[in-house]
């Protein structure tokens, strides 16, 4: 509660005045100490007002009309001074602030003027002053408000447009988290409003807590698809264009990620089906992401078999000209063959090689497998194959 002298000096002596003012303004009826700035400082300045002008609606209208002539001072002086620094500046960030800065300062200090002027005029009706000053609160409140919201919306929309530095606001979640705080800034405010007015609370809050509890419960299934896709956007595993695989308790889907939304993935599998895929699914799934990493190039393991006969080095010799010959196979890194195993009836040998997109990997596949075959028949290269010998122990009787 405020509490302040209601002694208003005469032209003898502002000394005493102020000092009766600190006096009513640091004790309460109750004889306890209590320490209230802004209203002893507008008891003083209206004490001071008083000296100079006895007249108190002429000092009052004096007041209002030097707090407007500070205002325009202060927004002058705001963007003499800080608009040579925030020009130094390489963020963009500080031009942001002062921009939605200064007009609700130069606002507060005409406001300020005004209950300066409320204090000096004295009103008789206790209840008709605290109305007014009840009005400037509010009227502070709801200018501060609304420049919270224009501060952190551009904030929000300057970091959606740099994504290499801010990774979980970008167009997409842009909508989100403006209207998050948009929600939570305009509650901040009508709290302070109610805090202003001296309305209880407490029954509002108890209201506002048990429907909290209610949607959260109704809607939990789509609130952790929300913040799945919130994480996945943040964390990146995978973006647009990325061929993905997940895991067998997810689906097993492998295609292309065409869309990722705040609830759900759209992925187009080989077969050109569009499949969606809720966030909460991908957020505890396995993903192979086969196009991120330092190159989208992947590997081939191509399996061939040849007879125990065949020559070794000019076997690989000809696997290396096939997969170099072929179009489709990355000159870097080179094409290798490897040595992996005796086979029940065969040699059995891998060429890897490598092709410039996971989209490539079937076709690839397909002419590789082609050219080995067409060659190795070219060169007389036996390729094995199960074989099974049938021995009869007796001729059976006719």
């Amino acid at each position: 509660m405020v509490h302040a002298s209601e002694t208003a000096l005469g032209p003898q002596g502002a000394g005493e005045g102020a000092a009766e003012t600190l006096k009513g303004a640091i004790t309460d009826p109750d004889g306890e100490t209590t320490v209230d700035a802004v209203g002893w400082l507008s008891k003083l300045l209206s004490d001071q007002v008083s000296t100079i002008v006895g007249n108190q609606l002429a000092g009052a209208v004096l007041v209002i009309i030097v707090a407007i002539f500070i205002g325009k001072a202060v927004d002058w002086i705001l963007r003499a001074t800080l608009n040579v620094w925030v020009k130094r500046s390489d963020t963009p960030l500080d031009d942001i602030a002062l921009q939605h800065l200064s007009g609700p300062i130069v606002k507060t200090t005409v406001l300020y003027g005004f209950w300066v002027s409320a204090v000096h005029l004295e009103l008789d009706d206790s209840g008709a002053r605290l109305f007014v000053l009840r009005v400037i609160q509010t009227l502070l409140v709801m200018i501060w408000s609304f420049a919270a919201l224009n501060l952190v919306s551009a904030f929000l929309r300057h970091a959606s447009t740099k994504r290499d530095k801010y990774k979980l606001i970008e167009g997409r979640t842009f909508p989100l988290f403006s209207n998050l705080t948009k929600v939570a800034l305009v509650g901040v405010a009508i709290y302070g409003v109610i805090l202003v007015w001296g309305v209880n609370t407490s029954a509002w809050l108890a209201s506002a807590g048990i429907a909290t509890f209610a949607i959260s419960f109704a809607a939990q299934d789509t609130l952790s698809n929300l913040f799945a896709g919130v994480f996945i956007i943040a964390d990146a595993p995978y973006r647009i264009g990325d061929y993905i695989v997940l895991d067998s308790a997810s689906g097993g889907t492998r295609g292309e990620v065409t869309s990722i939304g705040l609830r759900s993935t759209r992925v187009v599998t080989r077969d050109d089906i569009e499949i969606t895929i809720p966030n909460a699914v991908i957020g505890g799934a396995q993903i192979i992401n086969q196009t991120a990493g330092p190159s989208p190039k992947m590997r081939l393991r191509v399996p061939v078999g040849v007879a125990y006969d065949t020559d070794v080095d000019r076997f690989r010799a000809i696997l290396l000209e096939v997969a170099k010959a072929d179009p489709l196979v990355c000159e870097d890194p080179e094409p290798r063959v490897r040595f992996r195993a005796f086979g029940p009836s065969s040699l059995d040998f891998q060429l890897l090689v490598w092709v410039k997109d996971p989209e490539d990997r079937g076709k690839a596949m397909d002419t590789v497998l082609e050219a080995v075959l067409t060659r190795l028949r070219a060169e007389g290269v036996e390729i094995p194959y199960p074989k099974q010998d049938l021995y009869l122990k007796e001729q059976p009787s006719s």
